[in-house]
């Protein structure tokens, strides 16, 4: 290489300045298509937030090839006359703010790209008709726009797209297969659908030709907002959740909440049911879902997701929607406050629905019964009943216990514990009971609470015990089926939290503060959360400089590496937004605590022990659900259990 050869990196002056030149309009809206039209779907949002911001009450979407050939929103809205058509294709030309004031948005759109943006990468055609005008058409295609031309037209708009992407091929190759595609369109139409109740939808695909094949639709509803509300939720989520779904309405300091969320029972493997609304629109926020999960972090495992659709509605001076080119994204004035309303709201709501576990358990049960058929193609798999089995729950208790754990001796009536010593004892003592125990499958007497009127209480009455460790009770109208240690546990595990709510949790002081050197963001992010890791016994405080103090840990948790935890909770910080790793600790001792103090499987138990186990059910919040959260009990109707044997 010569010496006088530039190095890459250095200034070549013998090459020509950079000159700065304007973007024609062309380039620019193709840019601008780039950041607004991903995909087929995102055109799809743009024309039917465009129709529902029009004021339509009936929006027909139609597709073909997944979007790519075809995408065709026809709507009864407001129209356009022949003068707005020209406009409506320019770029930052909107009715949808007045002036420049961004933070008081009141519609789904409100920058004016989405039309230029489409009619610059496709194959564009818009024909409207605004009562008392004629109607008129005006094309436009790869960014070159025709005359405006009369058409014919009752009323509303019709908005078709042909060949996305024709003038950017290099997008196509990015496009994924027609049925990915459609399959992205019926998710963005039932989002919209979700938000708006009483406007109707209809999704057809017609790419074989013809009035094509409807994929969805969604009738307009009218009346009280969650009357419409949960009408439109079980026509796109199912009937199976509008069924165990909670009622949510809170309001505090101008900001509302409303929606339903789903029983911890009915929970998904993937977050795929889980929908959020700011001012009716739709959107993915860390800090929203992040709450969500919050709420349910007590009653679900790792790998299991709550379903909900939940709407916040504010005044529009508290949230910045202009923080992402597909508006998807929020930005709250005070975050905190709208997730703290989140969180305590669905605690309130799954507190109040008590013992109530979801009815897909009974379903999924009597499917399990029923000759094994093979699933219909698309079928939704029912995740609730995915338990182990008896013997296999069994062995994993056992492999539970501590190195020092001693199993508890065979069966002894003068062994038998009553339920009142066990709910009151955590350390699984044993205590001198001389009642005969009730033998499995006999009848307990009316004198321990199974009488007729216990039937009608929600549990029902105990009428046996099998296996040792499922009690039959029998209610009013069917009959109930009891995990009694998982029942027990989650009572067990309710008292301990109850007790640590109550008296805090006890921070043991270390000898020697240990010393965590942290870069000056993650410092701040911390000591910012100081005060809610003390509340878990987590003692931290700034030591200068970019270090912070370590002085206290949660003492339920022993010997922590502290510089470890610290670490894990930043992480937490910087992915979600909030860290909930303290309390994950020491609640999983207090559950481990639980099911090491609560009644063990292979244990029978006496007529009043198994009453009043489904008395302390019934009056304690969240125990239709075991520490895991799966089912603490199955009900059958009578109903269900006669159709088994054929008698209906």
């Amino acid at each position: 290489m010569s010496s006088k050869e530039p190095h890459i990196g250095e200034f070549n002056a013998l090459t020509s300045r950079p000159i700065i030149r304007q973007l024609d309009d062309s380039a620019i809206n193709r840019i601008a298509a780039g950041e607004v039209v991903e995909r087929p779907a995102s055109a799809v949002k743009e024309l039917v937030e465009n129709a529902i911001d029009a004021g339509a009450k009936r929006i027909t979407v139609e597709i073909a090839d997944g979007g790519k050939t075809l995408i065709r929103v026809t709507d009864d809205g407001c129209g356009m006359t022949p003068e707005d058509l020209p406009l409506a294709l320019s770029r930052h030309a909107t009715s949808k703010i007045d002036g420049s004031d961004l933070l008081n948005i009141h519609t789904f759109g409100f920058r004016g790209e989405a039309l230029p943006s489409l009619g610059a990468v496709g194959r564009l055609t818009i024909t409207s008709r605004m009562p008392g005008h004629e109607a008129a058409q005006i094309r436009v295609s790869g960014g070159k726009l025709e005359p405006v031309k009369p058409a014919a037209l009752r009323a509303g708009t019709i908005v078709e797209l042909r060949d996305l992407f024709f003038a950017t091929p290099a997008r196509l190759k990015f496009m994924r297969t027609d049925r990915a595609e459609a399959q992205a369109i019926g998710d963005t139409v039932k989002r919209l659908a979700m938000a708006e109740p009483s406007v109707g939808f209809t999704l057809r695909d017609v790419s074989g030709g013809g009035e094509g094949r409807v994929t969805f639709r969604a009738d307009p509803l009218s009346g009280d907002l969650f009357d419409a509300l949960h009408g439109r939720l079980a026509s796109v989520l199912g009937r199976e959740f509008a069924e165990n779904a909670l009622k949510i309405d809170a309001t505090h300091e101008g900001i509302r909440l409303y929606g339903y969320a789903a029983l911890p029972t009915y929970s998904r493997g993937a977050a795929v049911t889980q929908f959020l609304f700011v001012n009716t629109r739709p959107v993915k926020d860390k800090m929203l879902t992040g709450a969500l999960r919050a709420a349910y972090f007590d009653f679900l495992s790792r790998d299991r997701h709550p379903a909900a659709a939940l709407f916040i509605d504010c005044d529009p001076q508290l949230v910045d929607v202009n923080v992402h080119p597909a508006k998807s994204e929020v930005r709250f004035r005070d975050p905190g406050f709208a997730r703290g309303l989140i969180v305590s709201s669905l605690r309130h709501a799954l507190a109040e629905a008590g013992h109530r576990a979801s009815t897909t358990v009974a379903g999924a049960m009597l499917g399990a019964m029923k000759a094994e058929q093979p699933a219909a193609a698309g079928a939704p798999r029912i995740y609730q009943m995915d338990r182990p089995s008896y013997g296999a729950r069994t062995a994993s208790y056992a492999a539970q216990q501590p190195e020092d754990y001693t199993p508890a001796p065979a069966y002894q009536p003068s062994a038998s514990p009553g339920f009142a010593e066990l709910a009151g004892a955590y350390s699984g003592r044993v205590t001198e009971a001389p009642e005969a125990p009730v033998a499995a499958g006999r009848p307990a007497e009316a004198s321990d609470g199974s009488g007729p009127g216990a039937e009608a209480l929600p549990l029902g009455a105990a009428r046996g015990q099998v296996h040792e460790n499922y009690i039959i009770a029998q209610t009013a109208d069917g009959m109930v089926i009891v995990d009694q240690h998982a029942a027990h546990e989650r009572l067990v595990y309710e008292k301990l939290k109850r007790q640590m709510s109550e008296n805090g949790v006890a921070a043991q002081a270390l000898l020697i503060p240990e010393i965590v050197e942290l870069s000056d963001n993650d410092c701040a992010c911390l000591l910012g959360v100081a005060d809610e890791l003390a509340k878990f016994g987590l003692g931290i405080e700034a030591f200068g400089g970019n270090a912070i103090a370590v002085r206290e840990t949660p003492a339920i948790l022993g010997e922590v590496n502290a510089e470890a935890m610290i670490k894990d909770i930043l992480d937490e910080l910087s992915d979600q937004g909030e860290s909930q790793l303290v309390q994950a600790r020491v609640e999983a001792i207090l559950s481990r605590v639980a099911c090491h103090g609560s009644i063990r499987s292979g244990r029978r138990m006496r007529g009043e022990e198994m009453n009043a186990l489904l008395r302390e059910m019934e009056a304690t919040p969240h125990s239709g659900q075991c520490n895991h959260g799966r089912p603490t009990y199955v009900e059958l109707k009578l109903a269900d259990i006669e159709r088994l044997f054929g008698r209906t």
